[in-house]
């Protein structure tokens, strides 16, 4: 069982509900009805922000009329594909920032921007990142927290370390993919450590989405994918905040034993490898800040009939 201080230093705000997302893809209006419920209930210090698609955004603020504000993570969804993606990016952050000052009923507290892959072998992040910070820069949007996606293709795994690189010399932001509607969909443990490492050395503050409704990794019943847990990615981050190898990094995220963690009130380890509550909560703050799930209360079922929360 972990203690109540533990338990807020590693989930504090951790479950960004994308209740609009598959697989549970809910309208708006049950989405939104589902997240003020949430908002309002005694496990309300785990819920995060309100993700939604720019797409979405004006239809959630009418929607929501006026009562109190709610905090919503906007994921810029201009088609990656396109050959004008930095113009409909800079037209949907200039429509945000307009309205930011409004201060309407839905405040933009994160963006997440996905960028398309490169197109030509001399091409880097790098330059994509640059252009994407000079637009904060542009809008007045440089104090939100502004995570990026990268492609997963090809040329990624080489890639990964001059764009990790790239995102702290540009004081943005990584996401994590962790899972689809596809076996492809998931990152090994190999590919998620190398990711995890990367942030941690450079000082770089991200999100995760996608395949992570249980605390643990496992194999999905239904589908057989090789599902990853927020517990693994959290501990695995907490590593990599105290310089662990790789290889070390690699085996917590393949972990599956519940036995293999235990808590206290000081921290946690695995085995017997040790994080302090001090490592936790600088992880949380700095490293590891929340995963994007359609479910909020999955998880908690599944720490709660773990023994690991009240």
């Amino acid at each position: 069982m972990m203690t109540e201080a533990l338990a807020r230093a590693m989930f504090t705000g951790s479950i960004d509900y994308a209740g609009l997302f598959p697989p549970a893809q809910l309208p708006l209006p049950e989405a939104h009805a589902e997240y003020c419920r949430l908002l309002r209930s005694p496990r309300a210090w785990l819920l995060g922000r309100y993700i939604l698609p720019y797409s979405r955004f004006s239809e959630l603020a009418v929607l929501h009329g006026d009562t109190a504000a709610i905090e919503a993570s906007v994921i810029l969804d201009a088609p990656r594909a396109s050959p004008f993606w930095l113009n409909e990016i800079s037209a949907q952050l200039e429509t945000l920032a307009e309205g930011s000052r409004d201060a309407g009923p839905v405040l933009v507290a994160s963006l997440e921007i996905p960028v398309p892959p490169l197109r030509a072998a001399r091409e880097s992040y790098g330059a994509v990142l640059s252009q994407i910070g000079a637009l904060l820069d542009r809008f007045g949007l440089r104090h939100l927290p502004c995570y990026v996606e990268f492609p997963r293709d090809e040329r990624w795994p080489r890639e990964l370390p001059a764009a990790v690189e790239s995102l702290a010399r540009t004081r943005l932001r990584s996401k994590m993919r962790c899972g689809g509607l596809v076996a492809e969909a998931f990152p090994s443990p190999a590919e998620l450590a190398a990711h995890v490492r990367a942030c941690a050395e450079h000082g770089v503050a991200w999100k995760a989405t996608a395949g992570l409704h249980h605390p643990l990794a496992h194999r999905a019943a239904g589908s057989g994918f090789e599902m990853h847990g927020f517990v693994n990615l959290l501990t695995a981050a907490c590593l990599a905040t105290q310089g662990a190898p790789f290889e070390e990094i690699e085996a917590v995220l393949a972990e599956r034993s519940s036995e293999a963690f235990l808590f206290a009130a000081d921290g946690l380890s695995w085995r017997g490898r040790r994080c302090e509550l001090a490592t936790l909560e600088r992880t949380r703050s700095c490293g590891f800040r929340s995963y994007g799930s359609c479910s909020f209360e999955e998880p908690i079922a599944d720490l709660v009939a773990l023994g690991w929360l009240v």
